[in-house]
């Protein structure tokens, strides 16, 4: 029954538009781009074996530096790849047009697809408008644009507005309307706190009539301590936190603190710059405090090995390998670790460059311990935190005894490591050494700047970087409208998307780094924007001409991360448990998952699930094995923390829906909320009123009203005692006894519905 009425309401909403017509992607300008239109294609299908990489280069030929494009062939001197003006005398243009299979680039043996007849126009009308060639945009910095002029200048509510209604108007799009106050709150109470508005909350923002009663909001929910775990989330997953060390004994490990300073450094909203600045190198700042070294704990959360009979050094350059890729793709937004066994073959990354930065984590004093007891609950270096700390400067560590507290931290040797090339990527295959630098194609490295951490730290934050703001900042766009600028917001190279909108992405960055880096005011400006409060509700036309919504011309509406779910069903009921930071928690999980996959040799492979107030904690306390991640998490695709991941995915699959109707959480949630109701005097019709209200967050219209005391009224009838006692036998938090069983199951059963609703778990 609850699946079919979920059904009923779900119909009551959901969009039932289809098409075919052709996206705003495959429209051509007039004037044709090297980066955006023509590079793109190049990458795809002739880099591989004419671009950055020198060991797959055929015939000597590169198609990604003009000068060589514009040479003579070796083979034959009268003929050129590109003449400009003429794609009847460039060769590139004849080969990929060509229909002798013999002569066809991409050949058919590279099995590269070969390019289709509107890729083969762009190449044509980019060489007659000159065969123009263009620095990749992200590696141009970014510019503060002048405002576009826009036609409907009453929409703009700020400067983020003329960007997007500019591109709006060129495509003949008109914005949404504002969403309604209800769905309005609920999404920025989500996107600024993971936590749905309370009823107080929704009955005074709805009688607020002032003109600024929404900033009014905003601000409230920026200053609330559940801002800085939602915006933890997102950076546990960039920097893979988890509480065990993965590998195959997997066994715990005390590295929850640097979760807690997290929190901490979101709330206070430390300055981008300096959040990035102490987890790179907070240890080798002058006067380095407590809190700076906690904060390194960003560099050593990657995995361990505790198994007996490895190699040290295989491990530890392993390590060195992950922090590198991590400052790869977490800061710069490029597919660095590319260049780890040979040079980039898309971007102008070379091996070499590789190992230099490779070089600013290589001198890490790291041991390798045994695996037994308290003591290799961190990984030396390692930094005790001591009730005095706990009472001083590290007031935001929710220590919970007297127990000794250790954390895994950053620590150079005394003695500076050499850095060579490894050949191939193999730990033991020494080439050239190199010293501390960086990829020149983004920004040549000072040398003024000291060549370790906190000089990398420096060419991060040197303005004249290109990637720094704009990843960060299409980063948080991606966290508030669901999908970044860039869409690939791991890769800003050559094979990653264009921005949609490269002016707006500049002008936020430009700004970002002006107004200090503050990460409290960027959210801010996107909240605030009409393009963000514009309502979810989708046209025929609309879906004809944007399917994906790039242009922005109605609000971001995509299913909630799995944490988040999980916090909704919690204080919708009542049950949540608001403490901030502290060791992580088991919540309910199926039996004999850890014991099945643990190794022989592990200490943490028997699962032992949390009681009290610990089985009612946010989503982000939920404890992580690395080996068996918890399973209802994963399955609404919750990061696994094996790696760095700045983009989750977003799946739609049928065990999503059985979580949702038989998990624990949601089942005990459900007769929790249920019981509340029945002990309030008021009528049916009121309970479940609220009961709807405090889960999907707006007030039910009358028909979904009718149905839900329809299907109480139904289950009161069809349950009886024995069923009934078997629905609530689930959870531990105790059920009232004084009501009356039947009718708690039935209410319980119309709950549980509400929370099946596509509504219930969706931002909209």
């Amino acid at each position: 029954m609850i699946v079919c009425t979920g059904f009923v309401l779900y119909g009551l909403h959901a969009c039932k538009f289809s098409s075919s017509a052709p996206s705003i992607e495959d429209q051509v300008p007039d004037t044709i781009s090297y980066d955006f239109n023509v590079r793109p294609i190049l990458s795809d299908k002739c880099y591989k074996c004419h671009g950055p990489d020198p060991s797959n280069r055929k015939a000597g030929l590169r198609l990604d530096i003009p000068d060589e494009a514009y040479k003579a062939l070796k083979d034959n001197p009268n003929a050129h790849i590109l003449v400009p003006g003429s794609p009847d005398m460039s060769e590139l243009f004849r080969r990929v047009s060509t229909k002798d299979t013999s002569d066809i680039m991409p050949p058919v043996a590279s099995n590269l697809k070969r390019l289709s007849p509107s890729e083969i126009n762009i190449i044509a009308k980019w060489i007659k408008q000159g065969a123009r060639f263009e620095k990749h945009w992200s590696f141009v910095p970014p510019r503060l644009w002048t405002l576009p002029e826009v036609k409907n200048t009453q929409w703009p509510k700020n400067q983020i507005d003329y960007f997007i209604l500019s591109k709006q108007e060129q495509f003949g799009v008109t914005p949404n309307p504002e969403a309604d106050k209800e769905r309005l709150l609920k999404r920025v109470c989500l996107d600024l706190t993971g936590l749905p508005p309370s009823l107080k909350m929704m009955d005074a923002f709805l009688a607020d009539k002032s003109a600024n009663a929404y900033e009014k909001i905003v601000d409230e929910l920026l200053k609330s301590p559940a801002y800085g775990e939602k915006m933890a989330l997102h950076w546990l997953d960039v920097a893979r936190y988890g509480d065990t060390y993965g590998y195959q004994n997997d066994n715990y490990r005390s590295q929850w603190p640097w979760r807690d300073w997290v929190i901490h450094a979101f709330n206070e909203n430390l300055p981008y710059d300096k959040f990035i600045t102490w987890q790179l190198a907070g240890d080798l700042m002058p006067n380095s405090t407590k809190e700076q070294l906690l904060a390194t704990g960003f560099n050593r959360n990657h995995k361990i090995t505790e198994e007996g009979g490895v190699i040290p050094e295989e491990y530890r350059v392993a390590y060195v390998t992950d922090r590198t890729n991590t400052f790869g793709k977490a800061l710069l937004g490029v597919t660095l670790e590319c260049a780890h066994c040979h040079d980039h073959k898309y971007d102008p990354f070379s091996q070499r460059e590789y190992y230099q930065v490779f070089s600013f984590f290589n001198s890490v004093k790291e041991s390798f311990q045994d695996q037994g007891g308290a003591e290799t609950y961190a990984k030396k270096p390692i930094m005790h935190i001591t009730n005095e700390d706990v009472k001083s400067i590290l007031k935001f560590v929710n220590k919970q005894d007297t127990d000794k507290l250790i954390v895994s931290v950053m620590g150079d040797s005394e003695v500076y490591r050499k850095t060579y090339i490894l050949k191939r990527g193999n730990y033991n295959t020494y080439g050239d050494e190199v010293s501390p630098g960086t990829p020149k194609a983004i920004l040549p490295f000072d040398n003024t700047y000291p060549k370790n951490r906190l000089g990398l730290a420096k060419w991060l934050f040197d303005k004249k970087n290109p990637l720094t703001a704009r990843v960060f900042v299409n980063q948080i766009w991606q966290e508030i409208f669901g999908k970044g600028i860039v869409k690939s917001s791991a890769d800003f190279g050559m094979q990653g998307d264009l921005p949609s909108n490269l002016k707006l992405l500049d002008w936020l960055s430009v700004d970002f780094m002006d107004h200090g880096w503050d990460i409290k005011r960027l959210i801010k400006q996107m909240v605030m924007s009409a393009t963000y409060r514009q309502s979810v509700v989708m046209t025929p036309e609309k879906l004809k001409i944007d399917p994906d919504n790039i242009l922005l011309s109605r609000g971001p509406r995509y299913r909630l991360p799995a944490e988040l779910i999980r916090d909704l069903v919690l204080e919708s009921s009542g049950l949540l448990v608001h403490t901030i930071g502290g060791p992580s928690v088991n919540p309910y999980q199926p039996a004999g998952l850890w014991e099945s996959a643990g190794s022989s040799g592990s200490t943490f492979k028997d699962y032992r699930q949390s009681h009290g107030s610990n089985l009612y904690r946010r989503g982000i306390y939920t404890l992580v094995k690395r080996t068996v991640p918890p399973a209802s998490l994963g399955i609404f695709d919750a990061s696994n923390r094996d790696q760095c991941e700045v983009k989750r995915s977003r799946t739609n699959t049928p065990l999503q829906a059985l979580v949702m109707m038989n998990d624990p959480t949601v089942m005990e949630a459900s007769r929790v909320l249920a019981a509340k109701l029945l002990q309030e005097k008021s009528s049916v019709k009121d309970k479940i009123f609220k009961a709807f209200r405090l889960i999907i967050n707006r007030k039910p219209d009358e028909q979904e009203l009718s149905i839900l005391i329809s299907y109480y009224g139904k289950q009161q009838k069809t349950l009886n005692k024995r069923k009934a006692e078997r629905e609530l036998n689930v959870g531990e938090y105790p059920t009232p006894e004084n009501l009356d069983k039947v009718t708690l199951a039935a209410m319980m059963e119309v709950v549980d519905a509400v929370y099946n609703l596509e509504e219930a778990i969706t931002k909209s």
